[in-house]
Order: structure tokens, then sequence, then C-alpha cells
């Protein structure tokens, strides 16, 4: 692909960069190549306009979540193939740190600010 291609997730869908896979945790435990880990943590490389839009869905570019892989679509657009399209309703979780105490939501048109 040229490198101004780029892939936008389309509908209620965000497009995930996924971490690296461990194969140690935190604790020092060594886990199987096979070991099944039902949740993933990645970047948001991507938000489609309709998620981008709603105000229900603090999530945006560059964010870290956690992500079940389930209904992911794995995306074949670089060589170590770590993309993937997930629907909305899979993302589970957004990182945020303490400084800001409440999430950073996008917000319509307030009355009152006007």
């Amino acid at each position: 692909m040229r490198g101004n291609d780029f892939v936008e997730p389309l509908g209620m869908r965000v497009l995930i960069r996924k971490d690296e896979s461990r194969n140690q945790t935190r604790g020092g435990i060594v886990l199987p190549d096979q070991a099944e880990i039902p949740t993933i943590t990645g970047r948001v490389v991507e938000v489609s306009l309709q998620i981008e839009r709603d105000a229900d869905f603090p999530i945006e570019k560059y964010d870290k979540v956690l992500f079940h892989p389930r209904n992911s679509i794995p995306v074949d657009f670089e060589q170590d193939n770590l993309l993937y399209v997930v629907p909305i309703e899979d993302v589970v979780a957004v990182f945020r740190r303490e400084e800001s105490s409440t999430p950073q939501r996008r917000s319509k048109t307030d009355p009152e600010e006007e």
C-alpha cells in the first residue's frame, strides 16, 4: 500500500493497534503460548465518524483501551498485522490518567454555555 493509505472504520467501530503480546505477567508468571486472554489492550488509531459525533462514547484517537477480541476483524494493512477493526460494544474500558478525575467527553452544544 502507498504511504498515504489509511483505514477508516465505518458504523459503530474503532480501529485499534493491539499492544504487543506478553508471555509473562507483571507478577512474573510465564504464560504458555496457547494461553487465551479474553481481553486485549491497544491504542485507538481511528474512530468512525458515527462514534466521533456521539457524546455517549468518550473514545478518542490515541486512547489506550481494553477490548474483547471475539468480534474484532484483523486488518492486513501492515506487515506485523496488529490492527483490528473493533465494534464499540467490544471496547470494555478506556484507560485514563488520574489528573483528569472525570472522562473528557465531547459535548454537543450546551444551551447553558451560550
